[in-house]
């Protein structure tokens, strides 16, 4: 007995139609999160933009100034003073957190009991608040009873905040005391993602554990360096508190970054027009940043996996 075919059309469709599924979310389901981008992000930036082209104290009425305010900014070689030194700490913080986080990453990465007592103390800085290590770190450096004391070293007895010729290191290195375990975190789950056979296959070849870092777990973590990268550059363009209880942007102006700067303009000159053209331009350098370093990586062209 021959089985039956049924060859009708599904109930509902036209003779000969082709049945398109959709693949993927429908856009509506993008209104909210676009409606509270717009809300929170679009909006005051174009107020920002608004405040660059006036006069205003913060408290009196406010005058037409057009092109004016940025002019001024433009001429200032301060501005520039500030945003060459936003680019030191942007360099040096990404050539000292980067390799610290990836290699603290690997390390807590690792199934273990003793790793992961290590992995809670790395993270413990996660926990404090910027002023707070600013206000700590403050303490420990002062050169009157700080640590010149607690450990006896007269070389600890310098006066690290306020050396124009130092102060800016220290800056980087506390900023990078607080936030390496952010980055170690994120190397720590990219690399508990890579399959382990790879690292398998590479032992039977007989690699050892340094040519597997190099040939394995670097390439597997392109795409989280990337990431990290973005988040530590682009992040260097926003320190402000740290900096500003640490340093306050001295001795002198060794320290006074952009963001610093902008603050300075704004609530202490109050030139609150001038300052919106500082934070316009350091919205445009990280979104340039970040959409950069997005084409260099080449996010959104074919798999994200390594190797597939």
């Amino acid at each position: 007995m021959s089985a039956v075919v049924d060859d009708s059309p599904v109930a509902g469709t036209k003779p000969g139609a082709v049945e398109t599924g959709r693949t993927g979310p429908h856009p509506v389901m993008a209104l909210p999160a676009l409606a509270f981008f717009a809300v929170f992000a679009l909006v005051p930036l174009g107020g920002v933009v608004v405040l660059s082209m006036l006069n205003w104290d913060g408290i009196g009425a406010m005058t037409w100034a057009g092109l004016g305010n940025w002019a001024t900014a433009l001429r200032d070689p301060g501005t520039y003073h500030a945003l060459w030194l936003s680019v030191q700490v942007m360099v040096l913080s990404w050539l000292v957190q980067t390799p610290i986080s990836l290699l603290l990453g690997v390390l807590v990465a690792a199934r273990g009991r003793y790793r992961a007592v290590l992995g809670v103390l790395y993270f413990l800085p996660m926990l404090l608040s910027s002023a707070a290590i600013a206000i700590a770190f403050k303490a420990l450096l002062d050169p009157n009873f700080g640590m010149s004391l607690a450990f006896g070293a007269e070389w600890l007895a310098q006066d690290w905040l306020g050396d124009a010729d130092l102060a800016l290191y220290v800056v980087v290195f506390v900023i990078a005391w607080q936030f390496v375990p952010f980055h170690t975190l994120l190397y720590q789950a990219g690399v508990r993602q890579i399959p382990r056979t790879l690292y398998e296959a590479a032992e039977i070849d007989g690699a050892g554990r340094v040519r597997q870092f190099f040939h394995i777990t670097l390439p597997q973590l392109r795409y989280t360096i990337i990431t990290s990268s973005t988040l530590m550059l682009v992040g260097s363009l926003t320190y402000f508190d740290l900096v500003y209880v640490l340093t306050a942007g001295g001795p002198g102006e060794a320290t006074r970054i952009l963001p610093l700067d902008m603050y300075l303009h704004g609530f202490s000159a109050n030139q609150m027009g001038l300052a919106s053209v500082l934070a316009v331009i350091l919205v445009g350098a990280g979104l340039a940043l970040a959409l950069g370093l997005s084409r260099l990586a080449g996010f959104g062209r074919g798999s994200q996996l390594e190797g597939a």
